[in-house]
């Protein structure tokens, strides 16, 4: 067997079903799977997917909600050395034939029906245009007739795996040995699939398992959708800390309290929106969840005001990073001081360096100052798939991969983000960062969430334009928010434009659709006599 501390995620897990094999590991509904049972299903999966002709670094699919199904299928992958692609459920067909046809994935697991799609169907039309792909293994298939090409997961995990094959791990580099393929949200063109390694995805879960102080006696809440990265990183944490890992098949803030709270969830992670909509539900105050310790927010700024909420009930910490970084980069510790907790995302993982990038010379900057943030560690992504002249563009000189997040850099190593470098707006000369003022925003008591965008416009080259989910119940009025900005920013600074929504456009993983936002507001102001 590979060495657990080489990194390899299936030793990582044989090691914990060796020492635990009657520890629950997944929770989902009424089903209870140990350790043991999942590693069995999962060495069972891997000798099928043999069977079914996948080599080493072949492309397995897999296309499920946050179901057990999902998980078993990653620890399969990476038994049998497949690359893992996670697919979002939720794609159009369009975005579904591109992320397959790119990948050249070879087999997919798919669910039979979900979220009102029967995913037979769909996937029987995609079939003649993808000619690499030559399996379907249906989660939930019923007895309906299948084709030569459709097999059941049912029967795949029944096969009794031989003598001694959990030993049996596809040996390799963990550090350059590819483990999964995620695409990004291609909120700024199309998806790109990054690929990341075995040594990647092993290195940041132990990270956050040191800065949570994650054992495992711990019941973790997993809501973040396991196509993202973040999900991703919430199973290998789990897994990397031997706990217990309680299943939401897809985040509603009412059910995740009743789950936090029935079963006695300890850790929670989630993206700034999850956080904010489970203190706005009507139970939330009825009854806190009195069993939350700590856990991970991540994936979309933090305001200061938003941690010190979360904070009053579970003491999480903020991380910082993405797909491309595996994806943590940065995260806050306990014993970091209150303001630090506060106002950064904390200090590089042990082996990650980072700086920041001056944006108009490109050279690497020292502490102190203000430019993109640029990474290199062993938590950097192997590549782009299939797309070296990006990869090679996203890197520099020296080895750092280049974040397009402005950021500053104390001299004790803390980092503070300011915004993408994409969402800087240039109001009549001047630099404004979004978050400064989407963080300024989220204070005022009847301002829910808030999103700042640039749109065009000829004489000041951009106007600020602040998108506002109100709270509940609120009356409040553009001109409002307007002078509660212009008594604590300059007045550059200040929203040309207030927009109210009764939500803002979001991603799969949770991120803000900015240019459609953009877009909206745009397009109102042309019809506009």
């Amino acid at each position: 067997m590979a060495d657990v501390e080489t990194g390899h995620l299936a030793a990582l897990f044989a090691r914990a079903a060796t020492e635990h094999p009657d520890r629950e590991f997944l929770v989902y509904g009424s089903r209870r799977m140990t350790y043991g049972q999942v590693e069995r299903e999962a060495v069972a999966l891997a000798e099928s997917l043999a069977s079914l002709g996948l080599q080493t670094g072949d492309r397995l699919a897999v296309d499920l909600p946050n179901w057990p199904e999902w998980v078993v299928t990653l620890l399969a992958a990476a038994f049998r050395g497949v690359v893992l692609v996670p697919l979002d459920p939720s794609l159009t067909i369009h975005e579904l034939k591109y992320q397959l046809r790119h990948a050249e994935v070879r087999a997919a697991v798919v669910p039979e029906s979900y979220g009102g799609t029967d995913f037979l169907e769909l996937y029987d039309e995609l079939l003649p245009d993808l000619p690499e792909l030559r399996a379907l293994i249906l989660v939930g298939a019923s007895d309906r007739w299948l084709d030569d090409r459709v097999y059941r997961y049912a029967d795949l995990i029944s096969k009794r795996p031989r003598p001694g094959t959990p030993g049996a791990i596809e040996s390799g580099d963990p550090a350059t040995l590819p483990l999964a393929i995620l695409y990004t949200s291609g909120t700024m063109g199309k998806p790109k699939g990054v690929t990341l390694s075995h040594g990647s995805i092993t290195m940041t879960a132990r990270a956050s398992c040191e800065a949570v102080r994650h054992t495992g006696e711990d019941r973790v809440l997993g809501a973040v959708p396991v196509f993202t990265i973040f999900g991703v990183h919430v199973v290998a944490v789990t897994i990397t800390a031997g706990a217990t890992l309680v299943l939401q098949e897809r985040f509603d803030a009412g059910p995740a309290l009743e789950l936090i709270r029935h079963q006695r969830v300890t850790v929670v992670h989630g993206v700034p929106t999850m956080f904010e909509l489970l203190m706005r539900h009507p139970s939330f105050e009825e009854s806190r969840p009195a069993t939350c310790r700590s856990g991970l927010v991540a994936g979309s700024p933090v305001s200061p005001d938003l941690a010190r909420r979360i904070r009053q009930w579970c003491d999480v910490q903020i991380a910082y990073g993405l797909t491309e970084t595996g994806p943590t980069v940065t995260v806050t510790r306990f014993e970091d001081t209150p303001e630090r907790r506060a106002q950064t995302v904390g200090r590089p993982i042990a082996g990650v360096t980072v700086k920041v990038v001056d944006l108009k010379s490109g050279s690497l900057h020292g502490p102190e100052a203000v430019g993109e943030l640029a990474v290199r560690g062993p938590n950097v992504m192997l590549g782009y798939d299939r797309m070296p002249g990006e990869t090679s563009r996203s890197v520099t000189a020296e080895g750092f991969f280049l974040t397009g997040d402005l950021a500053l850099v104390d001299e004790d190593g803390y980092v503070r983000i300011l915004g993408r470098r994409a969402e800087v707006i240039i109001r009549g000369g001047y630099k404004i960062y979004p978050r400064e003022l989407e963080d300024l925003l989220r204070t005022h008591p009847t301002v829910g969430d808030a999103s700042v965008v640039g749109i065009p416009n000829e004489t000041l080259g951009e106007l600020i334009c602040a998108c506002v989910v109100p709270t509940e119940g609120s009356i409040v009025t553009g001109d409002e928010l307007k002078d509660f900005c212009r008594e604590a920013v300059a007045d550059y600074k200040v929203p040309d434009l207030v927009r109210f929504f009764d939500a803002l456009p979001l991603t799969g993983s949770g991120k803000v659709k900015r240019r459609e936002l953009a877009q909206v507001v745009g397009l109102e102001l042309s019809t506009t006599p």
